[in-house]
């Protein structure tokens, strides 16, 4: 869409400043579009070239993205500005948001009473008997565990990985569709993004040998619970991956395992193949809270010193009260219990979905975690319609580079009961948006 605030600037700073004042005050929105650089330029009277400095700059800092034809356009989550997602409208049920289900969260308890810190934990940033237990939760899949460490959570974790990796310009290969936040991050770090075509078993590997051939020097993936498609790597799609990535060895894979325990599918993971650059992360939110921003680390040596080296530069470490408190809950039996009980009832929920949208001709994705992905013909009609039925679900293109139209559906909370209900009135929807197109 056309944007009615008025650029200034005759420098490329300048005018770049005047963008991101536009973008952090809310008069250009997440989708807004940019001039074109000629017709910018001639407004303000200067070259062609000033304003494409300016825009490039921009697109560095993650403020706005280039969509080929489609010219430049506002980001949907510029890296600024303090705007948080949409509040779910009242009388719906949130299907959107992809969180757990509090049912199967077990109740959090810092512990107590916490002495004061003497000093700093620079020397010593992690608590022993979570090291432990870390190293037991990665090797339980197979995982290299001899290198551990911590993060703050899977992004924050990933983007300490790619920043100390790469320089802003070089290209990662990210999954198509994929993790939106991830999406944002990357072209906020001043990197591009290459899109590999995913499909129920993961990363298509044609696609990936694409992406390294087209100069990608780190990749992040999933080898399972995929969001938002929900594939997960089969023994036969890892060693095809891992025959692809034998080409390539300076490129470091990133696998984030967000949801390992509750995914309901087994590892096949790249990490446990034996590559020479190699991270795994994998957070808790999932299954024990999602306020736990703590997530765990295994890597290469590499890779463990350019992360510890710049954590150390920066937050040094994290919380003994929170290494603590998730440390109890990883040894707890009864917790063991509940997560074991959550993934059982998610993978029944996320099938029976599917199971009533084939019932109905409706083809879906879902083949891990707690996300069903539905083609559709358009997004936007297909979100208000079940919004008018008393459902709230995601519309895809937050998640998509490239990839065909669809929408995401979290059935973390959506008994096998309801299942029936949502699928009926997603395929009336369905009727009533091809009859606009005609059928």
């Amino acid at each position: 869409m056309a944007t009615q605030y008025s650029i200034s600037g005759s420098t490329a700073r300048e005018i770049a400043a005047s963008v991101e004042r536009a973008v952090a005050g809310g008069a250009l929105g997440p989708g807004a579009a940019l001039p074109p650089v000629r017709r910018l330029a001639d407004g303000l009277g200067i070259s062609p070239g000033t304003v494409a400095t300016a825009y490039k700059e921009l697109r560095q800092r993650g403020i706005v993205v280039t969509r080929g034809r489609g010219g430049t356009v506002v980001a949907q989550t510029p890296s600024v500005g303090s705007r948080r997602p949409p509040k779910v409208p009242q009388g719906v049920r949130d299907l959107a948001g992809g969180h757990p289900d509090p049912a199967f969260l077990p109740e959090l308890r810092p512990p107590s009473p916490v002495s004061p810190v003497p000093g700093s934990r620079r020397a010593s940033p992690r608590l022993a008997s979570l090291e432990e237990l870390t190293r037991e939760w990665f090797a339980r899949d197979g995982v290299p565990s001899e290198r551990v460490t911590f993060a703050h959570g899977a992004l924050d974790c990933i983007g300490r990985l790619l920043s100390t990796e790469l320089k802003p310009g070089d290209s990662v290969a990210v999954e198509d569709p994929g993790f939106h936040h991830l999406l944002d991050l990357v072209p906020a770090l001043g990197l591009r993004m290459v899109p590999v075509a995913v499909d129920d078993e993961g990363l298509v590997p044609e696609a990936l040998r694409a992406a390294l051939r087209a100069g990608a020097r780190a990749l992040v993936c999933s080898p399972r619970g995929q969001n938002p498609m929900g594939g997960r790597f089969s023994r036969e799609r890892r060693d095809a991956l891992m025959g692809v990535l034998d080409g390539f060895p300076g490129v470091l894979v990133i696998e984030d395992d967000h949801n390992a325990d509750v995914s309901g599918a087994p590892s096949y993971s790249l990490a446990a193949a034996g590559l020479p650059r190699w991270a795994q992360v994998r957070t808790v939110s999932k299954h024990l809270g999602i306020d736990l921003r703590w997530a765990g680390l295994a890597c290469d040596e590499t890779t463990l010193a350019r992360h510890d080296g710049r954590m150390l530069l920066t937050s040094g470490w994290i919380s003994h009260v929170l290494q603590e408190t998730v440390a109890r809950l990883l040894a707890d039996r009864e917790v063991k219990r509940l997560v074991a009980r959550a993934e059982e009832a998610y993978t029944e929920r996320r099938r029976a979905l599917i199971g009533e949208l084939a019932r109905r001709g409706i083809a879906a994705h879902g083949a891990s975690g707690i996300n069903v992905w539905v083609p559709v013909r358009d997004e936007s009609a297909v979100v208000n319609g079940v919004r008018s039925h008393g459902w709230w679900v995601a519309a895809g293109a937050r998640f998509r580079i490239a990839t065909p139209t669809a929408v995401r559906v979290t059935t973390a909370m959506l008994e096998p009961a309801d299942a029936a209900r949502l699928a009926s009135d997603f395929a009336s929807v369905l009727g009533e948006s091809e009859a606009m197109y005609g059928g």
